[in-house]
């Protein structure tokens, strides 16, 4: 029996009450399926952008388009410039409908590493690189509509992390492209994770490497592509399945495996994904945990 016929009545009316309008656009946008120029979804839009989490993420911003302090935005966690932007993608937000978004976004690429890499490091060098960082801000400023030319060359980078293209081994570091402590290796390998495989940190640059429309992507994206599907795909079986030291359990919170089943859709045209889960309840629940997560991190903010 799936999730949603064991709730006690239909979501859907709950998710599209006006008086969060957070919540009924995202539902709009995901559940109904509504095209981008549909006059319903477009007022929802910014109605969003007006109220609610969307409009108290960006009340919170400095007129120069950061968070909480200047620089790279990692710290201090999570209320500044990399959270609240992934916030706002997770919440739908657009650059086209506020301009404070395409700045924060202008700002985050200007702070940018010149090879390409987002940085946890507060001074800004690119040792601070790692997988889920990488991945949830390409997604993120791709979800929100930046179409800046310099955030080819962070999905470039991304790409060769994945699959070694070109990229020294970390102890070269004399080498004009290396691997660091935390990315310290292909297919996902990350040093917080003992040098293994990290399924989180995978996850995260999958989703972003399936953001590219494919007539966009390149040949060096479609092996990255390729070589991760089958890591994504290995991280939904059981954990006894899953070869140890690679990933010892699948990511197991919604929303990482709402992030899988989108991977996988997009990527590996995965076959009969409502017997694996039920997509629309794993949307409602999305929809309402994100707005949520709005809400606290308003509070935290505040």
């Amino acid at each position: 029996m799936s999730l949603r016929n064991q709730l006690r009545s239909d979501s859907l009316p709950w998710l599209l009450e006006c008086e969060n309008p957070g919540v009924r656009y995202l539902a709009l946008r995901d559940l109904l399926d509504l095209t981008p120029d549909n006059k319903k979804l477009k007022t929802a839009r910014r109605s969003a952008h007006k109220e609610g989490p969307i409009a108290t993420v960006l009340s919170k911003m400095e007129k120069e388009g950061y968070w909480v302090r200047p620089g790279p935005g990692y710290t201090a966690k999570y209320k500044s410039t990399v959270w609240s932007l992934i916030l706002l993608a997770q919440l739908g937000a657009s650059v086209n409908e506020d301009n404070r978004i395409k700045q924060a976004c202008n700002y985050l690429l200007d702070h940018m590493c010149e090879g390409g890499q987002f940085t946890s490091i507060t001074s800004g060098t690119p040792s601070g690189t790692i997988d889920c960082l990488q991945g949830n801000l390409c997604w993120s400023l791709m979800e929100m509509g930046c179409d800046d030319p310099r955030l080819n060359k962070a999905y470039e980078w991304m790409a060769r992390t994945v699959t070694g293209d070109g990229i020294a081994p970390m102890n070269e570091k004399d080498a004009p492209v290396h691997y660091y402590a935390y990315k310290c290796g292909p297919g996902f390998a990350c040093g917080v994770n003992n040098k293994l495989a990290c399924a989180w940190g995978g996850v995260k640059v999958m989703l972003a490497l399936s953001r590219v429309p494919a007539k966009k992507r390149t040949p060096l994206i479609k092996k990255a592509i390729h070589q991760g599907a089958d890591f994504s795909s290995a991280s939904i079986l059981p954990p006894q399945n899953i070869q140890h030291g690679k990933a010892i359990s699948p990511p197991a919170t919604g929303g990482s495996l709402d992030s899988l089943f989108s991977i996988l859709r997009t990527c590996c045209n995965l076959p009969k994904l409502s017997s694996i889960w039920d997509m629309a309840t794993i949307n409602a629940w999305r929809i309402r945990s994100i707005s949520s997560a709005g809400s606290k991190m308003s509070t935290v903010n505040g």
